[in-house]
């Protein structure tokens, strides 16, 4: 299987849906299963970092009308800027990302504190010159969105974890998601978790580095193979 589909996607898995919100993966095929969801808000659905597929438009519709496109990730751009410019809606992008929002070509509403129109908090998890990202959290609906640092793909674990992190922070996690208590955990990489979803993201975290040698190992194999 390819690490990332290309090309007008021929098959599209639904994923994820919940009373605030739904998922999409827009091909089901590849290796890193780059994920997409469509948010509730006040005034209709916020497209979080989006891969686009040939039905989009007829998929959302069932869902309501498109409100605004959010980058959560730096290099997350993927179809944020197509869509925004076909739904005519801004992309909101954090303010930590100063270089996607000069140079997105599509309207741009850079966020901080909160997604508007949300019940969503924007919490930082890396701002360095190589990695920048941020999270949402619902606490109404006790969802949390992270679009990088942990995944649901075999990439991202090793064990029996159902959540993992991913291997450039995986001897660094943000424990800061520690402080959160989600009831869902929506992914940029794989289906999201909808049960006891505290605990597998206590586990990914808090066991990170002690798996790690065995993480690594397991990715020069797959690597090798």
């Amino acid at each position: 299987m390819p690490t990332k589909g290309s090309g007008a996607a021929t098959a599209w898995q639904e994923i994820d849906e919940w009373e605030g919100g739904i998922g999409w993966i827009a091909y089901p095929d590849e290796d890193l299963q780059r994920a997409s969801h469509a948010l509730r808000g006040e005034d209709g659905l916020y497209l979080v970092d989006p891969v686009s597929f040939p039905d989009i438009e007829e998929f959302l519709a069932e869902h309501g009308e498109v409100a605004g496109v959010v980058l959560l990730l730096d290099r997350h751009k993927r179809d944020a800027a197509a869509l925004a410019n076909r739904f005519e809606v801004p992309v909101y992008v954090p303010d930590i990302m100063s270089d996607v929002i000069r140079n997105l070509d599509a309207p741009v509403e850079p966020i901080h504190g909160e997604l508007p129109g949300t019940e969503y908090v924007v919490h930082t998890l890396h701002n360095n010159p190589f990695w920048k990202e941020v999270a949402l959290y619902g606490e109404n609906s006790r969802t949390l969105v992270v679009p990088e640092s942990v995944g649901t793909v075999e990439f991202f674990r090793t064990g029996n974890e159902r959540l993992g992190v991913h291997p450039g922070y995986r001897l660094v996690p943000p424990k800061k998601l520690l402080r959160l208590s989600p009831e869902r955990i929506l992914v940029g990489h794989g289906p999201g978790i909808h049960e006891d979803a505290v605990a597998a993201l206590e586990d990914a975290l808090s066991n990170s580095q002690r798996r790690a040698p065995q993480y690594y190992v397991g990715l020069a194999k797959s690597m090798l193979s």
